[in-house]
């Protein structure tokens, strides 16, 4: 199945770092926090990946470009030709599909643009500056027996976000509501999987966003479910985000490092 991640925002509320590249390629330890989304779905065994390039794309192109050599031990002799030889290479057991999908398309309008790339097939979805411990198998199992278009995991963070409305039996999304105050609703944390036939509410323009029009047709249809996650979800917004989420990788105490336990 395939992984798409939206990594093409401006993330101007961390530009102290984003006016250098995009937001999904600052780094938390020595890799970006793209990387450790990548390697959390891998971790389940999703190693497809199609991520949508937007603003400084080319940094994430040259990324994965060089990834090879950036990870493994490399000689270079240059008295034998300038031959290179590579050492304990690292590789990872990845497809990686990077598409330029537009400086300013909205989420919706690139998640449209990537369609020939993913297929009239189920797909995962999520964002390129967030990272959780969701249990990825659990929310497409859900998803599977639901029979929703869109299943997205729900998460309770706090009050700056918009909350969603659910119906009486908990795990379907009725509306919306903007920048609610704290009431302990539950919001949208990505970690989505969906049904080709999200296409179909989606237009390529750059102004369609997935989270308005085309999460809220689906949400008064019936057809928007949620998986409600309880546990660690945290994105990286700003600059104390990002401070955040280093100190639980410094601490050895990040929640989403699960390849290394």
């Amino acid at each position: 199945m395939k992984v798409v991640i939206l990594a093409g925002g401006l993330g101007t509320r961390i530009s102290e770092e984003s006016h250098l590249k995009p937001k999904p390629m600052i780094a938390i330890g020595d890799q970006p926090i793209l990387w450790h989304i990548m390697k959390y779905y891998s971790t389940f065994g999703f190693e497809d990946f199609i991520i949508c390039c937007g603003y400084k794309g080319y940094i994430i192109k040259e990324y994965f470009a060089d990834y090879y050599l950036h990870r493994s031990d490399v000689t270079f002799d240059f008295s034998a030709e300038n031959r290179m030889t590579v050492h304990s290479n690292v590789a990872e057991p990845w497809r990686v599909t990077l598409v330029d999908t537009g400086l300013k398309t909205q989420t919706g309008g690139r998640i449209k643009r990537v369609q020939k790339y993913v297929g009239d097939e189920p797909f995962l979805l999520t964002y390129g500056d967030g990272v959780s411990n969701v249990d990825l198998r659990a929310l497409l199992e859900q998803h599977q027996r639901s029979g929703k278009v869109v299943t997205l995991t729900g998460i309770q963070p706090g009050g700056r976000f918009g909350v969603l409305d659910l119906a009486e039996e908990g795990d379907t999304v009725v509306g919306f509501r903007e920048k609610a105050k704290e009431d302990g609703g539950w919001i949208n944390g990505g970690f989505m999987a969906a049904q080709p036939e999200l296409f179909d509410y989606l237009s390529a323009d750059e102004s369609c966003v997935l989270e308005r029009a085309p999460l809220e047709a689906l949400a008064k249809e019936g057809k928007l479910g949620i998986y409600k996650h309880p546990g660690f979800w945290q994105c990286m917004d700003t600059q104390r985000d990002k401070g955040l989420l280093e100190a639980l990788w410094q601490k050895g105490d990040a929640p989403w490092v699960v390849w290394k336990k």
